[in-house]
């Protein structure tokens, strides 16, 4: 009878892979499995996030990058409430500094749209998802028109105090 040796290198290769997560040495794509937003999903390219940072912290550091460039929202996959709520904020923030075309912050609330063709993303402001539902159909100018519209009526939603920040 001969025994056939267990082949070392797979083995290795999961302590190393194992032993890397823990250190943080790679970057998460997604919160972790059981998580509330387990089905939110990123690009590592966009958000370098170390794999050893509580769920928590991972949310503060995508929205300190959303902060910093709104343009990295396009990268996420069913964004969590918190991360639309940083958007909105940069939307809010040129509706007020802005007049004429430029206020409009037409590539941030396409992003938003886009944000809500999926029904799993959660709500982050209420009747949020009903007014872009109401534009179903419209060309894409005018959804972002009727809901920048939308936003701008809406000051409130803006000024929400983050409890977990």
């Amino acid at each position: 009878m001969t025994l056939t040796p267990m082949p070392l290198l797979p083995v290795l290769s999961h302590l190393l892979a194992r032993a890397s997560r823990a250190l943080g040495l790679e970057t998460v794509d997604a919160f972790p499995p059981g998580h509330r937003y387990a089905r939110t999903r990123w690009d590592p390219a966009c958000f370098d996030i170390a794999s050893d940072l509580k769920p928590d912290a991972i949310e503060r550091a995508m929205c300190t990058a959303i902060e910093n460039t709104p343009a990295v929202f396009a990268h996420i996959e069913h964004p969590t409430p918190r991360m639309q709520r940083t958007l909105l904020a940069a939307i809010h923030a040129r509706l007020r500094r802005g007049s004429g075309a430029q206020a409009v912050p037409g590539d941030l609330v396409g992003m938003l749209i886009d944000a809500y063709a999926s029904p799993v993303t959660e709500e982050a402001v209420p009747g949020l998802r009903a007014a872009i539902a109401s534009t179903e159909g419209y060309d894409p100018s005018m959804r972002v028109a009727h809901l920048t519209a939308f936003l701008a009526d809406m000051p409130a939603a803006f000024d929400v105090i983050d409890a977990t920040r």
